[in-house]
């Protein structure tokens, strides 16, 4: 079941730590009538929409139809899931590294090789992560 406009407003209001009372004073509307809307009584004023889809950094699309903002938690885990990758991969490079070099069988160009993977995978994860 699609969520409505007042459902997408509550719910985005509520994710930013705003009061209903915020909200309307921020879209010079009473209180009331945010009220409304998040119990679909009423809809926004259509001149509203593009001030209440800024105020969530939202498009307008995703506010009227919402596919594009849960597709983006989507996204958001799709890229935690990534990071948690990357983050096994070097520390199974680090591992790698240390076993091997206390077991001193093999040579330090293969050691730095796997170190150098170990760490281009944690940088990596880094900047996937900070592109939150």
């Amino acid at each position: 079941m699609e969520k409505t406009i007042g459902k997408r407003i509550a719910e985005l209001r509520k994710k930013s730590g705003m009061t209903q009372a915020e909200l309307a004073g921020k879209l010079n509307v009473t209180d009331k009538a945010v009220s409304k809307w998040e119990r679909d009584l009423s809809c926004p004023d259509i001149s509203l929409l593009p001030k209440i889809a800024a105020l969530f950094s939202i498009s307008l699309d995703e506010l009227m139809q919402g596919a594009s903002y849960e597709k983006q938690n989507q996204e958001e885990n799709k890229k935690d899931l990534i990071v948690l990758i990357l983050r096994a991969i070097a520390l199974a490079c680090g591992v790698a590294v240390t076993v091997l070099s206390a077991l001193t069988q093999t040579g330090w160009q293969d050691l730095s090789a796997l170190l150098g993977g170990g760490l281009a995978c944690l940088a990596t994860s880094l900047f996937v992560k900070g592109k939150d």
